[in-house]
């Protein structure tokens, strides 16, 4: 999927020595969600100022660039508790230093960090309310307004002025909150944004972590325990790690379950657990479903078979689906790696020239010659969002001496923006609006032949064992949203 961003990733651990360095290793996992900038806040006891201390270390850059530096945790970064973040923003510039989470303050209840993973579809409501009482916003994100709900509760004990606050969010949202004594992890009602409880024994002492993917858990050798549910507050203490006994609260739910399902079309690692199944699964599932929909062009017995390529790496697994299935249903195919992907391209590359687009795709990708000559060509790919990117691939791949070239997309056309956490383009900005035909827009893409994976089908994919398909959000495709948006929202609106 190119043109879409990452929404972010959210790590926090509790009851276990050298916290801040498994968090570390956590949001190292978690970087494909979040390249801009990332954080980690622990909590820890001062002996000088006698008191319980949030330190916090954060900046701008991926999580091997911003703690290159032991003595990070050696010397700052102490404690047993710790949260951390790694951001792409979808609410709030990417370029103010103020939006980097995770987000701490000091109280009249103490002290508190959180880190988000979302978007609140009420954060013009609740900031206009703040700005009417006077109140100071340091930063330009919605996650702000969280603080301020919680400092601003009437509630006297601190977990009351939490869920106090939490009721009173709309949107996606998975958080990780830190207390001076208490880890909480967070799902808003409907499920959007994913989250996992984990389990760790070490040096003696058991301790739990949460995190948006479970392969943050193999990185540190925790085991996966279960999804934190939509709408619960799960409450982690010293004593639960003791005896594994969470107290566990639930938001009140006004709209069902809509989870999000590009999750398991683009943004989760094939390796990781989301929603209760194993995401390389359900993409494999929605390539053989893509094969039912829209498989490779017949060719004679005595012609080459076609070869099947993947846009590496969110549609590899689709592509191995889909190419098995055709085969079951009787189609000649080969899979090939027909696009290598370097992983070194940083996202602050600037491109000389006039063509910086063109040059930037081809820095990030470039084609095996040798494999595409002379060949039909089926490219398979997660999704096609602003379209620039699959155009130029497809001028790439015919340079390249393809005979013909055929794009098969494993997700329905998208249509309509995102308000619950990713980083969607405008409505306008969608390719798939700007052509009043899928043979239209081939024509544009200059494709043989164009094929989106259905909605009936890429639905179907989901379905298994008692899971309801119905509980996923299936708003970019179908522009129905499950919670009500205000539609003029824009990324930057507090800027």
């Amino acid at each position: 999927m190119k043109g879409v961003r990452d929404s972010c990733g959210i790590f926090g651990i509790f009851n276990m020595p050298d916290a801040a360095r498994l968090t570390y290793y956590g949001l190292h996992a978690l970087q494909h969600r979040g390249q801009e900038s990332c954080g980690i806040v622990t909590s820890t006891y001062d002996r000088e100022k006698q008191r319980r201390v949030m330190p916090v270390y954060r900046d701008f850059g991926l999580v091997l660039d911003v703690f290159d530096d032991s003595s990070i945790f050696d010397k700052l970064l102490l404690g047993d508790a710790a949260i951390g973040h790694t951001r792409y923003s979808t609410s709030g510039s990417a370029l103010n230093r103020s939006n980097i989470q995770p987000f701490n303050v000091h109280y009249r209840g103490g002290n508190l960090a959180v880190a988000h993973n979302g978007n609140l579809s009420n954060a013009r409501e609740l900031r206009r309310a703040f700005s009417e009482r006077g109140t100071l916003f340091q930063s330009t994100s919605d996650t702000e307004q969280i603080l301020h709900l919680i400092a601003t509760s009437r509630r006297q004990k601190q977990i009351d002025q939490i869920i106090d606050a939490l009721g009173q969010l709309e949107g996606g949202f998975a958080l990780v909150l830190l207390t001076d004594d208490l880890l909480i992890a967070v799902r808003d009602p409907n499920g959007f944004r994913p989250l996992a409880l984990g389990r760790l024994e070490s040096h003696g002492a058991t301790g739990y972590c949460v995190a948006s993917e479970t392969c943050a858990f193999d990185m540190i050798g925790a085991t996966y325990v279960r999804d934190v549910k939509p709408g619960e507050i799960l409450i982690i203490d010293r004593e639960s790690c003791s005896t594994g006994d969470f107290q566990s609260i639930r938001l009140s739910a006004r709209y069902g379950i809509s989870q999000c399902i590009f999750e398991y079309i683009y943004f989760a690692r094939p390796d990781s657990r989301i929603y209760g199944e194993m995401v390389d699964k359900i993409r494999r599932k929605v390539g053989k479903q893509l094969a039912h929909d829209a498989p490779v062009p017949r060719v004679n017995a005595e012609e080459k078979p076609p070869i099947v390529i993947s846009v590496p790496d969110s549609s590899n697994t689709a592509t191995l689906g889909f190419v098995n299935e055709c085969h079951k249903l009787g189609f000649r195919c080969r899979y090939e790696i027909g696009l290598i992907r370097n992983h070194y391209v940083g996202r602050t590359f600037i491109a000389p020239g006039q063509d910086k687009r063109e040059i930037r795709v081809r820095c990030k990708f470039n084609t095996v010659d040798g494999v595409l000559k002379d060949r039909d060509v089926v490219v398979v790919d997660d999704s096609i969002v602003r379209g620039t990117t699959a155009k130029l691939l497809v001028k790439m791949i015919r340079r390249a001496g393809a005979k013909s070239v055929h794009f098969r997309v494993a997700s329905p056309r998208v249509i309509s923006p995102c308000f619950y956490g990713m980083d969607f383009p405008t409505r306008e900005e969608l390719i798939a609006n700007q052509f009043d035909s899928v043979e239209s827009l081939a024509k544009w893409l200059n494709v043989d032949s164009l094929a989106y994976l259905s909605i009936e089908g890429l639905m179907n994919s989901m379905r298994r064992g008692d899971q309801d398909p119905n509980k996923f959000c299936n708003a970019c495709f179908t522009a129905r949203y499950p919670v009500p948006v205000e539609m003029d929202m824009v990324k930057e609106e507090f800027d």
